[in-house]
Order: structure tokens, then C-alpha cells, then sequence
């Protein structure tokens, strides 16, 4: 076995969740039987439930520090594939400022208060303790990590970990949108059940856009694949409830568009997304 295979599970005796990432240091993609969330996904993931597939599979929702996982035949044998170590900050009750480049390090410097850190290949994640929500480019190459992100394991860095400051959870603070989706013909399904959610829990409706949109945000790669799997995630859970409106499709294209999506391919995501669940 290599070090990665060594180190992760100490890691993970220790309290931080971790999992496999690959040559290009992101998360293994999801296994046939899982692709598009067709495994109803896992918990705290964009559909209810939990998936009881045993590859490492799921992104920052796979971060476990169960031992018997960890030594599984899966995992271990995505541990000899692995080329870098993750783990889930929000699981292990951290939040990792991640600054890109000296000049957001600079920034770091003079507003943040002095806490553990950790040298990257390019700049520094500042660690401090308590969670908050994982936003992206909250300000110039400063990305925010905590629940439902995963960061890359680099040591467990110098200086004494604070406590995660107000500056910080202000960034993450959500503003409004400047993107304004174009005029459509499509809409939201007709209510089939009585414009209520059928899982009886409004906070769950709101959850499951949040979380979809932060699924598209945080996109690298394979945009138009993750803007229709998430419409499609969004659609299976809701759409057949009556309680999507037209400003959380609104939402959805938003961030989509953000991502660089045109008009029209949202629009042809969502129809298609539609017309595969046959609504």
C-alpha cells in the first residue's frame, strides 16, 4: 500500500472524515449505479436517503471515518489510486479559508485573526474551528470550505486553530444574484399535490435549492452534465409535489448561467430533465 493508504486511516482515527481523491486532486466520480443520483443518493446529498453503494463515491458525502469502510476491498482499492488525501472540514467541525495566491494571503493577513494554517501549492488555507456554509470566491481567490465541500489534506499545519471569526461568516453571506435568466416558455411542473411538499417539511424544499445551486456553483468541470443531473435531482424530489414555483427555477438558472450556461441550454436541460421523468 502506498502512504495515502498509510495516512488516511490515522486521519480518520483522529476524527476527520476523509476519502479518496484522484490525479487530478478531485473526488472519484460516481459509479454506474450511481450516476445522476440514480441510487437516491446520501444523506444531507440533493435526494433523501442513503445509498448503500460501497465505492468512495459520492464526493464530500463519501468522507467517513469508519474504519470497516476505510479497509473495505473498495476502498482499498481506491486508496491505491489515489493520488492526494481529502476530508469533509464541516464533518470535523472546521472551516478552511482557502487563499489562492500572495495576494489573497496578503488580504488574509491583515483581516483575519491568526489561526492554524497550511501552505498549499499556491497559497494557504487558514483553519479555523466551527462550521459554516462552503461558498466559492467570496471574494477575489478566497474560497470558504466547510459543510457539504471537501478540501485536500496537506498536514496539519503551524499555529494554534481559533475560532472561526464574524468576518468570515459575513462572507459567506449570500447576495443577490446578478445574472437575470431570459425570458422563457418553459415552466414549473402543474401541482400534483396540492402545491404542498410531499415530504410535509418546508425547510427541506428550501434546503434542496440551496443545495442545488451550491452543486452547480461549485462545478469545475462537466458543466452541462451537472446543471442537467441537478435539475433532474431537483425535479425527482419536487416536481411532482406542486411546490416548485417559477423563483426557484429562477434560481436554478441563475446559477447555471453564472457557470457560463446560455439561456437556451438551461432551458433544453430543464425540458429534457422533464421529459425523463416524464412530467
Amino acid at each position: 500500500m502506498n502512504s495515502i493508504s498509510t495516512i488516511a486511516p490515522a486521519l480518520a482515527e483522529g476524527g476527520l472524515p476523509v476519502l479518496p481523491l484522484g490525479a487530478d486532486k478531485r473526488p472519484f466520480g460516481n459509479c454506474p449505479a450511481c450516476t445522476d443520483l440514480a441510487c437516491g443518493g446520501r444523506p444531507n446529498m440533493q435526494t433523501p436517503g442513503p445509498c448503500a453503494c460501497p465505492w468512495p463515491c459520492h464526493a464530500w458525502a463519501a468522507a467517513t471515518t469508519d474504519p470497516a469502510v476505510l479497509t473495505s476491498p473498495q476502498w482499498t482499492a481506491a486508496w491505491r489510486r489515489a493520488r492526494a488525501i481529502g476530508y469533509h472540514p464541516g464533518g470535523a467541525s472546521v472551516t478552511v479559508v482557502d487563499l489562492d495566491n500572495t495576494d489573497a494571503v496578503d488580504w488574509a493577513r491583515a483581516t483575519l485573526p491568526p489561526t492554524t494554517t497550511v501552505t498549499t501549492t499556491r497559497g494557504e488555507h487558514w483553519i479555523y474551528s466551527g462550521t459554516t456554509r462552503s461558498v466559492n470566491g467570496v471574494r477575489k481567490d478566497v474560497d470558504i470550505k466547510s459543510t457539504m465541500s471537501y478540501a485536500r489534506w496537506l498536514g496539519p499545519g503551524t499555529g494554534t486553530m481559533a475560532v472561526l471569526p464574524e468576518v468570515v461568516r459575513e462572507l459567506v453571506v449570500k447576495t443577490p444574484s446578478t445574472v437575470r435568466p431570459a425570458p422563457r416558455a418553459l415552466a414549473v411542473p402543474a401541482p400534483a399535490g396540492g402545491g404542498q411538499c410531499r415530504h410535509r417539511v418546508p425547510s427541506y424544499l428550501e434546503r434542496g435549492i440551496t443545495m442545488a445551486e451550491q452543486r452547480i456553483t461549485e462545478a469545475t468541470s462537466a458543466i452541462h452534465n451537472t446543471v442537467y443531473a441537478t435539475f433532474l435531482a431537483v425535479l425527482s424530489a419536487h416536481g411532482r409535489c406542486g411546490c416548485l414555483t417559477e423563483a426557484h427555477m429562477d434560481r436554478l438558472f441563475a446559477a447555471a448561467q453564472a457557470k457560463g450556461e446560455s439561456p437556451r441550454h438551461c432551458t433544453a436541460a430543464w425540458s429534457n430533465a422533464l421529459a425523463a421523468l416524464g412530467m
